[in-house]
């Protein structure tokens, strides 16, 4: 009840999300992995922030800034579906498996993948169209970057 109370009085000084597009959707799924065994590190972090420079043409700064975007919709946001299925509706096939490819870079930045973390890109995999074949393959991709980086 004083919640209530307390509450009218503040102002709502956050500014509204904006409607995710592929990229912030692709920001989203890749803060999704990263938090999804509760443990989001620097290294996770700052690979998201290379990513979308990487597929997006941004500088670090503007890169980071999307992430802390994403970062909101992911804890505003619907299920890990309707983020992959905006990505399926409005890329084609190329995007998508580089969508793959960059969920799979930020599940293998800590390690040995997660449970947790390979039920969200399994639910994204689907949501994209994409097969378990394709999966494996950015899979092995995702391993073989992070080995020739060590």
């Amino acid at each position: 009840m004083l919640n209530k109370l307390f509450s009218a009085f503040r102002t709502n000084t956050s500014e509204p999300l904006p409607d995710p597009d592929a990229e912030l959707a692709l920001g989203a799924l890749l803060v999704r992995v990263a938090m999804s065994d509760k443990d989001y590190q620097v290294e996770e972090i700052s690979l998201i922030d290379r990513i979308l420079a990487r597929l997006f043409q941004h500088n670090a700064i503007e890169a980071a800034k999307i992430r802390a975007t994403c970062e909101k919709l992911h804890a505003a946001a619907p299920e890990t579906d309707t983020f992959a299925k905006l990505i399926r509706e409005t890329t084609g096939l190329e995007d998508r498996l580089a969508a793959l490819d960059a969920l799979w870079e930020v599940v293998l930045a800590d390690g040995d993948p997660k449970e947790d973390e390979l039920r969200v890109v399994e639910s994204a995999r689907k949501a994209m169209g994409l097969s378990f074949i394709e999966s494996k393959a950015a899979r092995e991709r995702a391993e073989q970057a992070a080995n020739s980086t060590s």
